[in-house]
């Protein structure tokens, strides 16, 4: 499972602390290539969209010390002080029990390509592989950012990181999964396109209304 941060063409971020993060035309969605430099040892960061959320994943590596640690949503899950190898690998959980490995090779000098994987896949790869397998869609309630995920193989609805109770229905032309947000009467429903290709359609309907689906 190899995957990364994209950065975007040509971009170069360079922090207060004067630390060139990482630079230049970058269309390898995988990996990051990055200069190391003194001060900060902070190397790359990638988010990661789950049914529980959008987990943020920060790396630092200190090419002095081979020192690694990982950050996930601001909470340390590993630290390595001291490392005699500079490359290798790091493995954690994100979520709900998702396997990652951070993956460390050398490029040239003290250049290093960081990539990210998830089950398995490359950040990339999972990303595809997850918007055929779920959907997503985010709203406003009650002054509250909500976001909504439904995993189509089991269609279990997710609201906010926690999983919804629901109850199913079947209609004349598919299926509806109730559940409710506070007083919000909300549910999915699952048609057939008609289309082999395109199989099952599912749609959002809260308090009457279609939600458009979101784009992550």
């Amino acid at each position: 499972m190899r995957s990364s941060l994209t950065p975007r063409p040509n971009a170069i971020s360079v922090p207060s602390s004067g630390v060139l993060l990482f630079s230049g035309g970058f269309r390898d969605r995988s990996s990051i290539k990055i200069k190391m430099a003194a001060m900060s040892d902070v190397v790359a960061v990638w988010e990661v969209a789950l049914s529980d959320g959008v987990h943020k994943v920060q790396f630092e590596h200190g090419t002095t010390t081979g020192k690694r640690v990982v950050t996930v949503d601001n909470k340390e899950l590993l630290r390595r002080n001291w490392m005699f190898k500079l490359v290798g690998k790091e493995s954690f959980t994100i979520g709900k029990g998702h396997k990652a490995v951070i993956f460390i090779e050398a490029v040239s000098g003290f250049a290093y390509q960081y990539t990210l994987d998830v089950d398995g896949k490359s950040l990339e790869k999972f990303i595809e592989n997850r918007s055929k397998t779920s959907k997503t869609w985010t709203l406003t309630l009650d002054g509250v950012d909500t976001r909504i995920v439904l995993e189509k193989d089991t269609m279990d609805i997710w609201c906010n990181g926690k999983q919804m109770e629901t109850a199913g229905e079947f209609v004349d032309d598919g299926t509806e999964t109730h559940f409710t947000i506070g007083n919000h009467g909300c549910y999915v429903k699952a048609i057939s396109s008609g289309k082999r290709r395109d199989g099952i359609v599912h749609s959002l309907i809260v308090d009457g209304s279609e939600i458009p689906e979101a784009m992550e």
